[in-house]
């Protein structure tokens, strides 16, 4: 059964490029597409596994519209595609849930690389993400029992409002459990606490 990919950008040829680039594929299919974040919005997306979102929309930008599906659809997984650097806006992107940030300039391999392995592991963290090494004692043996729960639910993907419905906890106390896991690893964004579970070797 192909997996269902839902296009938003505001080019028709590049969106006709994704579109035939995805559909050669034999477990791919772009299922929709449209060309503006408010359109974006408006439609149904129940069906949609992976939106392939621009941040340059007009009618709401592709951050705005990032982050309005965290809230309304946060098990679509979300692969910004952008023409900016990846040092402009990866960290950011993949702290507001992104699954995976890819330059446009990037060869339509790697495009599907990542599309595949988003769908199978639910988020793709750079490698110029990464820090180079980790220290003798891995900073996350430092995290309590609840905070080490915690992180491993953050790196899994899940959100702040998931956790703490999973934990039967409120919003805040997770907020306060993430501010500490920052601070014992040196990490300023939740992209930032994946990429170290990734070089820690935590994610299968």
């Amino acid at each position: 059964m192909k997996r269902a990919v839902f296009l938003a950008d505001d080019h028709p040829l590049l969106r006709k490029g994704l579109r035939e680039l995805v559909n050669a594929q034999p477990d791919l299919q772009v299922v929709g597409e449209a060309g503006r974040g408010d359109e974006v919005l408006a439609r149904d997306l129940s069906h949609v596994e992976v939106l392939l979102l621009d941040l340059s929309l007009p009618g709401a930008s592709g951050l705005d519209v990032l982050r309005a599906l965290r809230k309304y659809a946060p098990k679509l997984l979300i692969v910004v595609l952008t023409m900016y650097s990846e040092e402009q806006y990866a960290a950011q992107v993949l702290s507001e849930g992104a699954a995976a940030f890819v330059s446009k300039s990037a060869p339509p391999d790697d495009l599907l690389m990542i599309l595949r392995h988003v769908l199978r592991h639910g988020r793709y963290v750079p490698d110029s993400l990464m820090q180079s090494s980790l220290p003798d004692k891995p900073l996350h043996t430092q995290l309590s029992a609840r905070e080490h729960q915690v992180f491993t639910l953050l790196y899994q993907g899940k959100t702040v409002s998931d956790i703490a419905a999973e934990l039967a906890v409120a919003p805040s106390t997770v907020s306060n459990h993430l501010a500490k896991i920052k601070e014992k690893l040196h990490a300023r964004s939740i992209g930032e606490i994946v990429a170290y579970a990734h070089r820690a070797g935590l994610v299968g």
